[in-house]
C-alpha cells in the first residue's frame, strides 16, 4: 500500500467522524479524571466516556497501576513514556541506542531485541510495533502504567504490563497551549496547541511539535556529536458527541525523527571513537477511530487503527575505528487493528466485558551487511588460512555486501471476556482469552564476490617471491525461501478482592497466565550468507534456517497479592503488592552450536521472578506533596544453558533488582504580580543491573537528583529545571562485540527552562 492511498483511508476515517456534527446544538465534552487541574476547562459530561473502554469490570481494584494525572505530568514536564516509567516500581525504561531501541523491563521480564512484553496505547490505539513506542507527546492528559499480565483484554505483548497515554482532548480543553524550553547541549523543544469546539457537540484540536539536541556524547573519531537529534510531530484530534449515549474520537498523529545515536564507548580506550556513520531515521503515520456506544445499559465499543512505518537503522558494527563491517536495515510497514468490545451494565451484583480482537500487518524490509577490508582479513581471510596454509586466500575486492531481503506478513484473531461478581465486599473476576496468530516469512539472502586462492609448497619458509595463482573463486548466491507459524493461546485469569470497611480500601489476590508473541531471528540472515560462504572454502557448517531463525511465544504464570489504602481523607493513598512468576519456554539470546558469530532469539530456558513493590503519596491541605515508589525483583534462570555454558541461578541479564523514586514539593499562592511559586526535588535510583548471563559486569545501584522551581502570572508559568544534579556516571547499556567491550553512558547534568503558555477560550 502505497502512502497516499494510506492518507486517502485515514482523511476518510476523519471525515465520516465529524461532519454530522453541524447539525448538533450546544453540548458538553468529556471529563478528564484529574480533577486537582485548575488550568483547564472541565465539563462533565455523564457517564460516557472513550477512556477506560477496556479497564476491566473492577478496574484498579486486582492490579497493580500507577496512575499520573495531569498535574503531576505538568510538574514534571513528561513528554514520553521512559520518563513516565520513573514513576512505577519495578518499571524499568533504559535511553540507549536510538528511538528504535524501546527496551522495556518489568518484574525481571524484558529483552533488548524483538517483541516486547510490555503493550503500548495512545488515545485508545494499541501501538503495533515496539520500534515505534518512543515518541515525544505534547499535552498528555494522563498516564496509566499496569504492571502484570495483561494478555486477557489486550492481547498479545502485554505479559508484563500495559501503558494507557490519553491526550488532551478539544472537549475538555478549549484553548491556545504553547511551551517552549531549552538547555545546555543545544536541547530544546517548542510545541503549540489549539483546542476549539466548533458546534456544541464537535471538537477539534491540532498539536505540534519540534525538538532537537546536540547529545551529551561526542565521535572523537571526527568530534562529531553522538546523540544529536532532530525531532518533530504532528496530532490532529476529533471529538464528537452526537448525544448523550455516544461518544466518537479520532486521533492522527505523524512524527519525523532522526538520530546520530549509538554513542558506544570503548571501554578499554575509554572513548567514543568509531569511523563509520551511526544514525536512525524515522517516519511514522497512526489514524485511530474509537466509538462508544450506550444501549439499553450495554456499552458498545470499537477501536480501528491504521499505522504506516517507514524507518532507516545504518550501524558500524564493531563500533571502532577500523574497517569491520556496517549493518543496514531498511522498513516499510502497514499494519491495520480492529477492536469490538461490549461491556455489561455496572448496576447489581454481575458485570461482564467481552470482546473480539483481529490486526493484520506487512513488512517490507532489506538488511544488507557491508563488510570492509579489516573484517574481510580478521574474520573471514586469516581464519581460512589458519585452517588451510598451503592454499591461502586473498579477496579480490575491498569490500562486499551479503544482502537479505524479507517480506513479514502477519496476522491474527482473538476473542476474550472478562466476568466479576461481587458477594458483599467480596469480588470474584474471572476472565478467559483465546488468541491465534500467524506469521510468514518470506526471504532472500545473495552475495556476489570472488576471491584468488594461491598455492603455497611450504608455509614455514618465508615468502621471497609472490605465490602462484592456484585458482579464482566466485562466490555467486541467491537463494530464497519461506516460513510460516501459527500460534494458538488459551489464557485464563482468577482474582479475588475485597473492600475495607469505612471505605478504606482494598486488598486482593491474583493469578493470571500471560504470554510475549514468537517470531523470527531476521538479523541472522547475515550470518547464514557468511557460514554459506565459509562452508565453500570448507570451514564451516550450514544451519537448518526454520530451526535456527523461529522461536515460540514465551508464557508465564504470574500470582499476585496486593492492597490499595487510602488514609486521612484520602490525602495519603498506599499501594502495596507482592509477586512471583514462573517462565516456560523463556525467550533468551543464546549462541548456537558452530563458528557462527552472532546470537539468537531462542525459546531455551525456564526462570522464575519473584519481588515486592511499595508506592505512595500524599497531598497537604498546605500545598506539600509527596511521593515514592520502591520495587525489588529477584528474576534468576532456573534452567539456562545457551550452548556453551550454564546459567541456571543467574540472575536474568538487564532487568534491575531496584528501582526507587522519592519526590516532594511545595506550591505556595501569592498576591502581586506572581500568582503562585512552586519547587519540586526527586531522586530516581536503578540498580543492580547485570550486563550479562555470568553475572560478572554490573552496574551497581545509582541515584540521580533533579529539581526544578516555577512561578506563574497570569497565563505563563516560567520554569527553572536540573536533571542529574551530582553529575552522576552510570551506564544505560553494555555488550561485548568482536572481543571488544562497550557501554553507553547516561545523561550527565543538565540544566534548562521552560516557558509555558496558555490562554482559555
Amino acid at each position: 500500500m502505497s502512502v497516499i492511498r494510506l492518507l486517502h483511508i485515514l482523511l476518510i476515517i476523519n471525515v465520516i467522524a465529524t461532519p454530522i456534527a453541524y447539525a448538533g446544538e450546544a453540548g458538553v465534552g468529556s471529563l478528564s479524571p484529574d480533577s486537582t487541574a485548575t488550568s483547564l476547562r472541565e465539563i462533565s459530561l455523564g457517564e460516557v466516556s472513550v477512556s477506560a473502554i477496556k479497564g476491566g469490570n473492577n478496574p484498579q481494584a486486582d492490579e497493580a497501576v500507577t496512575y499520573i494525572g495531569r498535574k503531576a505530568i505538568e510538574t514534571y514536564d513528561l513528554i514520553n513514556l521512559r520518563e513516565a516509567s520513573a514513576f512505577a516500581p519495578n518499571f524499568y525504561i533504559p535511553a540507549y541506542g536510538s528511538r528504535m531501541t524501546s527496551s522495556i523491563y518489568v518484574r525481571g521480564l524484558g529483552t533488548r531485541i524483538d517483541q516486547p512484553v510490555v503493550g503500548l496505547n495512545i488515545d485508545n490505539i494499541p501501538i503495533i510495533n515496539k520500534d515505534n513506542y518512543d515518541v515525544d507527546l505534547a499535552d498528555i492528559d494522563r498516564i496509566e502504567l499496569l504492571r502484570g499480565p495483561q494478555n486477557i483484554l489486550y492481547g498479545r505483548n502485554t505479559m508484563g504490563g500495559l501503558i494507557n497515554i490519553y491526550t488532551l482532548s478539544p472537549l475538555n480543553y478549549e484553548g491556545v497551549r504553547a511551551r517552549l524550553s531549552y538547555g545546555n547541549h543545544n536541547t530544546w523543544r517548542a510545541s503549540a496547541g489549539i483546542y476549539r469546539r466548533l458546534t456544541g457537540k464537535l471538537g477539534m484540536s491540532l498539536t505540534g511539535e519540534l525538538s532537537g539536541t546536540d547529545g551529551f556524547h561526542r565521535n572523537l573519531y571526527n568530534n562529531s556529536n553522538a546523540g544529536s537529534e532532530s525531532y518533530g510531530s504532528l496530532r490532529w484530534k476529533t471529538a464528537f458527541r452526537p448525544s448523550s449515549k455516544v461518544v466518537v474520537e479520532n486521533t492522527a498523529m505523524l512524527t519525523r525523527g532522526r538520530q546520530h545515536g549509538y554513542p558506544y564507548l570503548d571501554v578499554a580506550a575509554g572513548k567514543i571513537a568509531y569511523n563509520d556513520t551511526c544514525y536512525y531515521s524515522r517516519l511514522s503515520f497512526i489514524d485511530g477511530l474509537t466509538v462508544k456506544h450506550s444501549f439499553k445499559g450495554i456499552t458498545f465499543s470499537s477501536i480501528m487503527s491504521v499505522q504506516y512505518l517507514d524507518d532507516d537503522m545504518t550501524l558500524d558494527q564493531d563500533f571502532t575505528t577500523d574497517d569491520y563491517f556496517t549493518l543496514t536495515q531498511k522498513r516499510k510497514e502497514w499494519a491495520v487493528t480492529g477492536d469490538f468490545v461490549a461491556r455489561g451494565p455496572k448496576t447489581g451484583k454481575y458485570s461482564w466485558l467481552t470482546g473480539v480482537f483481529g490486526y493484520y500487518r506487512h513488512s517490507d524490509m532489506q538488511a544488507p551487511v557491508t563488510f570492509y577490508s579489516t573484517g574481510i582479513d580478521r574474520l573471514i581471510v586469516a581464519n581460512r588460512n589458519n585452517a588451510n596454509p598451503y592454499y591461502p586466500i586473498a579477496w579480490d575486492s575491498p569490500s562486499f555486501t551479503l544482502g537479505s531481503d524479507f517480506t513479514m506478513p502477519s496476522g491474527g484473531l482473538s476473542a476474550y471476556h472478562e466476568s466479576s461478581l461481587t458477594l458483599g465486599d467480596f469480588t470474584i473476576t474471572a476472565g478467559l482469552r483465546l488468541d491465534w496468530e500467524r506469521t510468514d516469512l518470506r526471504y532472500r539472502s545473495h552475495c556476489n564476490t570472488g576471491y584468488t586462492v594461491y598455492h603455497n609448497a611450504d608455509p614455514s619458509m618465508p615468502q621471497t617471491t609472490p605465490l602462484p595463482v592456484y585458482r579464482n573463486a566466485r562466490v555467486e548466491i541467491d537463494e530464497s525461501g519461506s516460513l510460516s507459524h501459527d500460534y494458538t493461546q488459551l489464557l485464563p485469569k482468577l482474582s479475588l478482592s475485597y473492600n475495607l470497611p469505612e471505605m478504606t480500601g482494598n486488598v486482593y489476590a491474583s493469578a493470571t497466565k500471560g504470554y510475549k508473541a514468537g517470531g523470527y531471528n531476521t538479523q541472522m540472515f547475515s550470518d547464514f550468507l557468511q557460514q554459506r560462504l565459509m562452508a565453500d572454502m570448507g570451514l564451516s557448517m550450514q544451519y537448518d534456517v526454520d530451526q535456527t531463525v523461529a522461536y515460540s511465544p514465551e508464557t508465564d504464570w504470574t500470582f499476585e497479592i496486593g492492597a490499595h489504602l487510602w488514609f486521612l481523607d484520602q490525602r495519603l493513598n498506599v499501594d502495596f503488592s507482592a509477586f512471583w512468576i514462573n517462565i516456560e519456554d523463556q525467550q533468551i539470546t543464546m549462541f548456537p552450536e558452530g563458528t557462527i558469530t552472532g546470537r539468537i532469539m531462542a525459546n531455551a530456558g525456564r526462570a522464575r521472578s519473584r519481588g515486592i513493590e511499595l508506592a505512595a503519596s500524599y497531598q497537604a491541605l498546605s500545598g506539600w506533596f509527596a511521593k515514592g515508589s520502591y520495587g525489588f525483583t529477584d528474576a534468576r534462570f532456573l534452567d539456562f544453558n545457551n550452548g556453551r555454558a550454564d546459567y541456571s541461578g543467574k540472575r536474568i541479564p538487564y532487568a534491575p533488582s531496584n528501582t526507587l523514586f522519592i519526590g516532594a514539593g511545595y506550591t505556595r499562592h501569592l498576591t502581586g504580580f506572581v500568582d503562585s511559586a512552586a519547587l519540586q526535588v526527586n531522586t530516581r535510583g536503578v540498580g543492580n543491573i547485570c550486563w550479562d548471563e555470568t553475572n560478572s559486569a554490573i552496574q551497581p545501584f545509582y541515584m540521580l537528583l533533579n529539581a526544578s522551581v516555577a512561578a506563574t502570572h497570569r497565563n505563563f508559568r516560567l520554569e527553572i529545571w536540573a536533571d542529574n544534579i551530582t553529575a552522576t556516571q552510570y551506564a544505560t547499556f553494555y555488550f561485548v562485540s568482536i572481543g571488544n567491550t562497550f557501554l553507553q553512558r547516561g545523561n550527565g547534568f543538565s540544566i534548562g527552562v521552560t516557558l509555558t503558555w496558555q490562554m482559555e477560550m
